[in-house]
């Protein structure tokens, strides 16, 4: 639901009133980041807080479960010792917020940009670990009802159905989805995931942890799932040289994981999930337009985000490249940016430019959360102006798409894989160019 900031205010001290935390001292302040759920800091009596809720009821529609399931989630990790925040108040309706829980405000920053330049990667690479590892000893008995258990195959053909529901016409997608069908390993007893382990839903102060944020997408599987999310190209942002989660070596996180949780990684299952979670990713970020469209949430953000579909199927055809033979493997690649005439009346990527160039110059007149959707703006502007000059023909293509998923076209087929590397070069360079499996990738194959 919509809501003004004088509800919002309203609404937070009959909450701190009903729980006991004193006055609310001043405004909420909305949180940057956050691509599913609203996030509000704000002081009551002497203390901070964090109010986390749905942008509406209808969002929260077709979850496995809610808020009040959340909250207990994380109070039963914190028993287990997770670094994770106290949740002090549950939103009641009669408080007028719509769905979320209120947490108690820890130090250090969710910034990846600030996290991954900390001068001890190597100690907070070790503290992820051990805080994965701990959340990996709760099990159904541990939390309420509601948490699901995942069925591998199920979740495989839910994946599948999503993408059809999307169009069923990107041929990578298809790939990663008829590779997750052949090779879907048996299950094992299953633990808590956390769902979204990864940078971004870290806090951090100097090099040490305070904080596991966001755990609505919680569920009971495999702990390799986990695992394989955090270290996944996407989430390393600017540290793609270091594929545990951006903080060091992928064998160091192994060996911390493995000291605290008595067990032993299976490669074969981390790269399993590691291709699952990719093409979980993809389709989440497709799933980002329909509601944008449906008007569930017109948050800027989701239109933007659903063109990061691309980055994930360029990441998934580096994990699935080596199902090719050697000679298609070998098969090199290329790509242009082109050139483009400046004559004439401005055309549409120059219009673009010139918004974004607008944008700029009122950054610093603003502040929070408008602020970021201020970059998120320029970003969108950017995608568009590429757009206009790097990517002249259509990129979905169902027939083959649909080939793909029954068999009938495979990495075998002769130069089908120098044909999907050239088409989801041309198609990053336009959304992401700044992606950093871009340059890997153009250095490999081109």
């Amino acid at each position: 639901m919509g809501i003004s900031a004088d509800e919002l205010s309203a609404g937070l001290a009959r909450v701190c009133a009903r729980v006991g935390l004193g006055a609310l001292s001043s405004a909420p302040q909305r949180l940057t980041g956050g691509a599913v759920m609203e996030s509000w800091r704000f002081p009551c009596g002497d203390e901070s807080f964090v109010l986390r809720r749905a942008p509406s009821l209808a969002f929260m529609e077709g979850r496995p479960y809610g808020h009040a399931v959340e909250a207990a989630l994380i109070e039963a990790a914190r028993a287990k010792d997770v670094t994770a925040p106290e949740v002090v108040a549950v939103l009641e309706e009669a408080d007028g917020l719509g769905s979320g829980f209120v947490m108690r405000a820890l130090p250090g920053t969710a910034d990846p940009k600030v996290i991954l330049a900390c001068d001890d990667p190597d100690r907070l690479l070790r503290q992820a670990a051990r805080d994965l590892a701990r959340i990996h000893r709760l099990r159904q008995s541990d939390v309420p009802d509601g948490v699901p258990v995942m069925d591998y195959r199920a979740a495989i053909a839910d994946l599948k159905q999503q993408f059809m529901d999307a169009g069923g016409n990107r041929p990578i997608i298809a790939l990663g989805l008829r590779w997750l069908e052949d090779n879907c390993p048996a299950e094992v007893e299953p633990v808590l995931n956390h769902g979204d382990y990864r940078m971004g839903n870290l806090l951090v102060e100097g090099s040490d942890l305070t904080g596991v944020l966001d755990w609505e997408i919680a569920h009971f599987g495999d702990p390799h799932e986990d695992l394989a999310f955090g270290c996944m190209a996407v989430w390393r942002f600017a540290r793609y040289d270091r594929p545990a989660l951006g903080l060091g070596r992928i064998y160091d996180y192994f060996d911390a994981y493995e000291a605290e949780s008595g067990t032993k990684i299976d490669i074969d299952r981390f790269h399993f999930w590691t291709v699952y979670r990719t093409v979980w990713w993809a389709l989440g970020c497709l799933k980002m337009a329909a509601q944008w469209r449906s008007g569930a949430d017109r948050m800027l953000e989701r239109a933007v985000i659903s063109r990061r579909t691309s980055e994930q199927e360029l990441d998934l055809l580096l994990l699935l490249e080596e199902e090719a033979p050697e000679e298609e493997r070998d098969k090199k690649v290329y790509s242009s940016t082109g050139k483009w005439s400046r004559l004439g009346e401005a055309d549409s990527a120059e219009l673009a430019e010139a918004i974004s160039e607008w944008l700029v110059s009122i950054k610093d007149k603003l502040e929070g959360h408008d602020r970021f959707q201020n970059a998120v703006a320029r970003n969108a502007l950017g995608i568009l102006a590429r757009d206009w000059r790097l990517y002249p023909y259509p990129y979905t293509a169902t027939s083959l798409a649909q080939d793909v998923l029954t068999g009938i076209a495979s990495l075998r087929r002769p130069d089908l894989l120098q044909q999907l590397k050239s088409r989801v070069l041309e198609k990053v360079q336009a959304d992401s160019p700044k992606y950093p499996s871009l340059a890997t990738a153009i250095k490999r194959w081109t």
